[in-house]
């Protein structure tokens, strides 16, 4: 049996992705989803609104759907030195998933951004890192951060690297798709896909589609049971 499919990268239109909370939930539901975080570009200025949105729909909608949903955020094109304080800042205000923006070759994204990322313990997911460093991985290990094999177009050019140093210094992977548009959604049969693409071998590929990805929503399960009390 297939395990089901866990998605911890996507955007409604809070940001820049099409859909509504509630339409991209109810699509992941249908594809066989079993937990999917909605993570917003975000940054100082909306950071507070957009979780502000989400804990509504998570206290009138979540219950509709028979899938965990996961409030986050992506910190995005954040100054390195402003990683550190919007996480925390993220995290007080209900973010039980953070995800930073990585290095990807295909934006102007600050050098230093993956470093500050993988150094700052209130972040989960470093993004499509790009040309991440051995250094920087085992940063990643230290930290609990999990690195991204990214779905996306254009993102996705430097998967194999992320792959290899992930090897080299031990650190966790995910696969994630960085949805925007219904069309960029994926079942776990793709997503296998995409982690055979990177290079992953059979084992790394269950790790990164399951018991990585069952992780990440176990501890932000916990938070979200510890932001209700």
């Amino acid at each position: 049996m297939i395990a089901q499919r866990i998605d911890l990268h996507t955007h409604t239109l809070f940001s820049d992705g099409e859909l509504l909370p509630s339409e991209i939930v109810h699509r992941a539901a249908k594809l066989g989803y079993s937990a999917i975080a909605l993570t917003d570009h975000a940054d100082a200025s909306n950071v507070e609104q957009i979780l502000a949105q989400l804990r509504q729909f998570l206290r009138e909608q979540a219950g509709d759907f028979p899938i965990t949903v996961i409030p986050g955020v992506e910190l995005t094109h954040v100054a390195p030195a402003r990683i550190a304080p919007l996480a925390r800042r993220a995290r007080e205000l209900g973010a039980a998933l953070v995800v930073v923006h990585g290095e990807t070759i295909v934006e102007p994204v600050e050098p230093g951004t993956d470093r500050a990322a993988v150094e700052c313990t209130d972040v989960d997911i470093l993004a499509h890192p790009g040309f991440i460093t051995l250094e920087e991985a085992r940063l990643a290990v230290q930290n609990g951060i999990v690195l991204e094999i990214s779905a996306r177009k254009g993102h996705s050019l430097t998967n194999g690297h992320v792959a290899m140093i992930a090897r080299a210094a031990g650190a966790s992977l995910v696969v994630n798709t960085d949805t925007h548009a219904p069309g960029d959604m994926m079942d776990q049969t793709f997503a296998r896909a995409v982690a055979r693409g990177a290079g992953l071998n059979d084992a790394e590929v269950e790790a990164a589609l399951v018991t990585n990805a069952r992780a990440l929503v176990e501890r932000a399960r916990k938070r979200l049971g510890e932001n209700s009390r």
